[in-house]
Formats: C-alpha cells, sequence, structure tokens
C-alpha cells in the first residue's frame, strides 16, 4: 500500500486497462524505476516510507502548487478561479509580477462560505497600469472580488498569515483555442514526398508555398497540413522519421530551398558557379526519383544544401538583413544558441551527445562554454541556418493567407524528441532520465511499443511554469495558421518504459492537463491559431470532451468510426463530432486506393507482418470494405458503381462532406490513386518509410506540376465545389 500511495502522490499509476473490464496491474520494479526517474527512492520498504512521509508532508503544507491555472470566462467573461486560490488562508497577500513587468498586489478574501472583508481587495502598486484591468473584477461563485487578471504566464507570490509563503506560476488563459472560420478542406501532405521541377531531390519550403497558392486559389482550399518540419538528427545514414527529431522547437533547414535565400543573388561569380554545379546535382537526385523510381535521399539532399548553405554563409548580410537576423538571436535568445552549440558539438563529436567527452555533456560546464568561443563561426552558422528557415515558413504561410486561405499552413509537433539530439541535450532536467515513450499492450498490439523518446517530466514542467512547453509551443505557432499535436493525449498521460524493460512493463505517468491545456490554448490564442489534436487509438474516457471544451479539434478517420455503442456498423455521417478533422486515411495508414482494393493487406502479407493466414485477413478485410461501399451506395454517394476504384475514393471523400466536421482532410496522395502509405508501422529496413514520392496507380512519381494537371486530381475536387453548404443541403 505505500509504494502505491507514494506512486499516486506523483501521478504514476499502479494498474492500466488494456481492454474493457480488463485491469492489469503494473510490476512494482517498474514503479519503483519510474519513481527513481522523479528522483523520488522507493527501493526499500524503508526508502517508500520516508519518501511517502515527506511527499504527505509537503503537500500538506504547501501554499499554492508551483503552477496555478485561471481560465478567463468565454468571451472574457467572469474568470474561473481555481481552488488552489479560493482556498487560500484570508489575509493572504498575494503578489503578481506579470510578463509586460507591473505588479499587482492584494489581499485573498475568505474561502468560500467565509464573511467577506467589507476593504476592497484589489490594490494596485503605481507601476501597474489601469489599461491592463488592474482594477476589481468578476470573481468565481461564493468569493469576494478578485482583480482582473490579464492573459499570459505570470509570476505569483503568496504570503499567508501563519507566515507561510509560495511562488508560482499563474496562466490565465482564454477560454477557448481559436476555431476555424466556416466548414473547410484542404490538403495533408508529407512535405519530402511532394518534389517540383525546382526541388533538390525532395519537397521543400517552396514546393510547400506553390502548393498553397495553387490550392487556395484554383480549388478554394482552406489549409495545407504537412508533416513535422522539425530539426533531425544529422548523420549518414540519417533517421528519415519526421517524428523522431533532434529538437521540436527548431526547424530543419533540410527543408530550405537554396535559390530562393536572399544571399544567393549576390553570391561572387566564382561561388555562383560552384553554386549552378550543385543545382546540376540536384537536379540528377530529382530527375532519378521522378523519372526513374528512385527513393527520396534525404542523405544526398543535405549534403548538397549543406555545401551550398556554407557558401551563402560567407556572403555578407546587407545592413538591414543584419538588423533582422539579430532581433530573431535577440528574441530565440539561449534556447538557440543551445540548439546551434549541440549542431556545432556534434560535428566534431558526433550526433550521440551522451558519448561527448564528459564535460560537453553539460550544456552550462565551463569546458561547454569555452567551446562555444572556440566554436563561434559554427554556432553562427548553425544559427543563421535555423533564421533562414524561419524566414521560408513565414514565406510559406503568408503565400497560403494571400491564396486566400482561411486557416493557412497546419504544422505538426511530434510527440517527443530524439535521446541523443540537441532538445535532450539542452533540457536534460526536463526529461526523465532512463525511460522512454511508447503505448501499452491493446487489442491491437499484444507487445505493446516503445518510441525511444524521453519523456518530459511532469514535476520539472511545473516547477518552471512550464517553460520549455512555452516555448516550444510559441516557436512552432510563430508561422502556424494551425498546428496538429501529434498523440494529443500525451497532454493528459504518457506510458513510461524503463530501459532494458519490453514495453509491456511500463506504467502511465499523469500531466497536469489543466495546465498542459491552458499553456496551449494561450499560445495558440496569441498566435490566432486552430489547434487539432490527434486522438486515435486507446483514448481514456474524459479526454476528448476536456479538449472540446477547451476547443481543441479532433481527428476521425473514416475507417475507424463505428458506431460501438449500436451494432457496431459505420457511423451515420450526421452522428460524428463537428469539433474534429475528417479524414479518410493518414500517413500511418494504407491510401484509400490501397483500401479499397485490398493492396494493403497484400504489401503487409509480403513483408511477413500479418498476425492471421492471408485468407483470414483477406476476407476480413473484405468485408469491412464491402460494409462501408454498401453504406455509401445507400446515401446515394456512389453513383459510379462498387467496381469503379475511382469512384468509390470520390465516394469516401462525399461521405466526409456529409459529416458536420468542422475541416475535411484530403490525402493528397489519394488525387493521383496512389496505393503505398508513407509509413508502415511494425517495419524499419523491410519498407522505405518516409522515402516515398507521391505516386499515381501505377506507382509513378507525380510532380506538383502533374498534381497542378491532373483530370483525376480535379474530378475529385469537384465533390467540394460546394463545402459551405450545411450537410443536408449539399448534393450526393
Amino acid at each position: 500500500m505505500g509504494l502505491a500511495r507514494l506512486a499516486e502522490l506523483h501521478g504514476v499509476a499502479t494498474a492500466f486497462s488494456p481492454a474493457k473490464g480488463v485491469t492489469v496491474a503494473v510490476p512494482d520494479a517498474t514503479v519503483v524505476a519510474v519513481l527513481a526517474a522523479l528522483d523520488i527512492d522507493a527501493s526499500t520498504p524503508e526508502a517508500v516510507r520516508v519518501a511517502l512521509e515527506r511527499a504527505e508532508r509537503a503537500a500538506a503544507e504547501r501554499l499554492l502548487p508551483p503552477t496555478v491555472v485561471v481560465w478567463r470566462g468565454p468571451d472574457g467573461g467572469r474568470p474561473e478561479i481555481p481552488p488552489a486560490l479560493t482556498g487560500l488562508p484570508a489575509g493572504t497577500a498575494l503578489r503578481l509580477s506579470m510578463e509586460s513587468g507591473q505588479e499587482l498586489a492584494w489581499t485573498a478574501p475568505p474561502p468560500p462560505g467565509h464573511p467577506t472583508p467589507t476593504r476592497p481587495p484589489g490594490v494596485v502598486r503605481p507601476s501597474a497600469s489601469p489599461a491592463q484591468g488592474a482594477g476589481p473584477g468578476a470573481g468565481g461563485a461564493r468569493t469576494a472580488p478578485w482583480p482582473q487578471l490579464p492573459l499570459g504566464a505570470h509570476r505569483l507570490e503568496a504570503e499567508a498569515p501563519d507566515g507561510r509563503s509560495a511562488r508560482a506560476t499563474l496562466v490565465v488563459a482564454p477560454d477557448h483555442a481559436p476555431a476555424p472560420g466556416g466548414r473547410s478542406h484542404g490538403f495533408l501532405i508529407q512535405l519530402y514526398s511532394l518534389l517540383s521541377a525546382r526541388s533538390w531531390g525532395m519537397g521543400d519550403l517552396g514546393d510547400l508555398a506553390e502548393l498553397a497558392r495553387w490550392s487556395g486559389r484554383s480549388l478554394g482550399a482552406s489549409f495545407v497540413q504537412v508533416n513535422p518540419l522539425h530539426s533531425g538528427v544529422p548523420g549518414a545514414p540519417a533517421d528519415p522519421s519526421p517524428y523522431r527529431p533532434s529538437s521540436r522547437r527548431f526547424p530543419d533547414p533540410v527543408h530550405l530551398r537554396i535559390e530562393d535565400v536572399p544571399e544567393y543573388a549576390y553570391a561572387d561569380p566564382a561561388a555562383r558557379q560552384r553554386l549552378e554545379e550543385l543545382r546540376d546535382k540536384a537536379a540528377e537526385l530529382r530527375e532519378a526519383v521522378l523519372d526513374k523510381g528512385a527513393l527520396i535521399d534525404r542523405d544526398a539532399v543535405w549534403e548538397l544544401k549543406r555545401e551550398a548553405l556554407e557558401i551563402l554563409h560567407r556572403v555578407p548580410l546587407g545592413p538591414g538583413r543584419h538588423a533582422a537576423y539579430c532581433a530573431f538571436l535577440a528574441e530565440q535568445g539561449q534556447a538557440l544558441e543551445d540548439h546551434a552549440t549541440w549542431c556545432a558539438l556534434a560535428e566534431v563529436h558526433g550526433s550521440a551527445w551522451h558519448d561527448w567527452p564528459t564535460a560537453l555533456r553539460d550544456p552550462r560546464s565551463p569546458q561547454t562554454a569555452a567551446a562555444r568561443t572556440e566554436l563561434t563561426d559554427r554556432i553562427d552558422f548553425h544559427s543563421r541556418l535555423v533564421w533562414l528557415t524561419d524566414e521560408q515558413l513565414a514565406a510559406a504561410g503568408r503565400a497560403a493567407r494571400e491564396a486566400g486561405m482561411d486557416v493557412g499552413i497546419v504544422h505538426d509537433l511530434a510527440v517527443g524528441v530524439h535521446p541523443g539530439g540537441a532538445d535532450a541535450w539542452a533540457q536534460q532536467d526536463a526529461f526523465a532520465a532512463g525511460m522512454s515513450v511508447g503505448a501499452p499492450p491493446d487489442a491491437f498490439n499484444a507487445h505493446g511499443q516503445d518510441w525511444g523518446l524521453p519523456p518530459w517530466r511532469p514535476d520539472t514542467l511545473a516547477a518552471s511554469g512550464y517553460a520549455p512547453y512555452r516555448g516550444l509551443l510559441r516557436s512552432i505557432l510563430r508561422n502556424a495558421g494551425a498546428l496538429r499535436i501529434d498523440h494529443v493525449m500525451g497532454l493528459f498521460r504518457l506510458w513510461w518504459v524503463p530501459a532494458g524493460s519490453p514495453p509491456t512493463d511500463g506504467a502511465y505517468v499523469r500531466y497536469d492537463a489543466e495546465a498542459m491545456l491552458a499553456v496551449l490554448v494561450l499560445e495558440a490564442h496569441r498566435a490566432d491559431a486552430v489547434v487539432i489534436g490527434e486522438d486515435l487509438g486507446t483514448v481514456e474516457p474524459g479526454v476528448r470532451e476536456a479538449l472540446s471544451r477547451r476547443g481543441v479539434l479532433g481527428t476521425s478517420v473514416l475507417w475507424f468510426e463505428r458506431d460501438w455503442n449500436g451494432d457496431g456498423g459505420p457511423l451515420p455521417p450526421d452522428k460524428w463530432r463537428e469539433g474534429c478533422v475528417a479524414t479518410a486515411t493518414t500517413h500511418d495508414l494504407p491510401s484509400t486506393a490501397a483500401r479499397l482494393t485490398g493492396g494493403h493487406v497484400e504489401l503487409r502479407h509480403r513483408l511477413g507482418l500479418l498476425a492471421r493466414s492471408l485468407e483470414e485477413e483477406r476476407t476480413e478485410d473484405t468485408a469491412d470494405v464491402t460494409e462501408w461501399l454498401g453504406l455509401l451506395g445507400d446515401l446515394g454517394l456512389l453513383p459510379e458503381g462498387t467496381g469503379d476504384e475511382e469512384g468509390g475514393i470520390r465516394a469516401v471523400y462525399r461521405y466526409l462532406l456529409r459529416t458536420p466536421a468542422r475541416m475535411v482532410g484530403i490525402w493528397l496522395p489519394d488525387t493521383v490513386g496512389d496505393r503505398r502509405p508513407q509509413n508502415l508501422p511494425g517495419t524499419w529496413d523491410q519498407y522505405p518509410n518516409w522515402r516515398l514520392p507521391v505516386s499515381d496507380t501505377e506507382g509513378r512519381p507525380t510532380s506538383l506540376e502533374e498534381l497542378a494537371a491532373s483530370p483525376r486530381l480535379h474530378r475529385l475536387l469537384e465533390v467540394f465545389t460546394a463545402r459551405t453548404a450545411p450537410p443536408d443541403a449539399r448534393p450526393s
């Protein structure tokens, strides 16, 4: 009981449910290991007793938690004052240091049920401005008035009459995240897979801007959703997965369009000649993919781009450009310096910082400081690359807005980072050592999953006022019209797997979802960006409701939407939730053509991935598809008949438009009948994950220019011409 209670106090679950009505106990060894990663010694019964006494005493004496959340009421109305504040002892002196530098001081009113003091509780220091709303405002039910609290992450200090004191971060967030303007549709694409006649062997930010301009103006698209563009881990071969980055805060310069770097135009003749030679080599890479069916070779692309960027780094910046660069450095501060330092050190010592000389493993050591001085030019180079990439991300966002897109570019936030990468090195105190994020065993995967990503420590996040999380969100949202959050359930809990243990021997660790959501909604509000949560798979009760309450859209994939409370058949379109992005597939799932033809079953059979016989898998898959096609036919959405593959794809998207979903995502490869998934979970070298270009039904790579001219694409997009009509008014 002592270990279970200690685990509970630190948010560590001692059991989980892999299926409805089934409860599995977490091994004690796992609980002990997870607590150790949180600096809690539970290795012996005596250690458990001491740690439990310490934790319970700290909880009893605590005046404030390290982070406190206040939600503004709807439309800026009455705020939701949390129990952490309404329960303070009467007379507690409070001082708020705002993000603006202004200060506000007042005295806590009595808790609910106690007499209300007659003196006014709001006392504003002379430095506070009335424009900040420093006077008394509406408070929570049955409490005395509270000061009006501005949006932001502020520092709160409290001193109670009994002598206790505390400091906390006070996050004041809007009631909900921004919502899309109306019903809309847009494309989902893995950017590297979309090559144009100007690409250097893989899709880039110039291609993204071009896609946005074309689809916004010509097709009425409201958004383009891309894969994570986070900075990757260097190496040969580099990990091609965009979901295992070195840094989530900074983008990868491999996505740069070299010719769009302003300094390209000012290179001297010798440099220009070499740049042209590199362009010719890049053309060979592009032609190998588009004309000869080669895989996308990210390493070869980066080798060419890196040399080109080294040349451009030697081109002096003009006064205005230099001022803009300096402003960017100042804005990004220590976080960018750390990232660039890791990149520079990785050039010397390799990308696995755990193998570096001991002193350099600490970003704050004197030896690391000395290395920063020695590597100044390389640090500047990598900082410059981040700035250039940020500029082109901003340009893509502007292109989307100028094309009339209501939402714009939807960026993707991976669930974690590579353990050997820049973020894990620079923020070691924020990550749980010896732990990896994964998924527990369930009905679909009896072995569980280990994703190889170190989890954030919930205690360190809370103590810092969620500073690493706030910085990450602010960075990725600066150029986003919307943000998709991979495995959004991780805001609530994550499955931690101790190093050396199988994924089955993990445990859920809970996060302060209220604080995580408040920070997310606050930063989305500041960026005026929509938030989309990838909430597929195992979702604990209440999570979708909590996300919806705060304006976070969900993700609904057609093949998974069934009436689980009824007969288990396909969910009728009018029963779908409104607050979601409705799609036919994702990067981890078969394309719609592969689903309709059963090609995905054949692929998994060839790779030895089927858990049952091929005949059993075919039978079940055929029954599933037949059931869906039957429904599409009954609804009048399949005039082409069940034997028409292209017509079946159009019918699927007609169905999605029958739902009330706020956003409908079109998997861009579906527009040309691509049959291959971009990623096949459960494979590593058996399948070319993250390296396939968009291709047609025959597997022939299709360029952006060919997509724009594709009759098949335009036939599919005709389905969306009446996208703004209500579901019952749209033609079938």
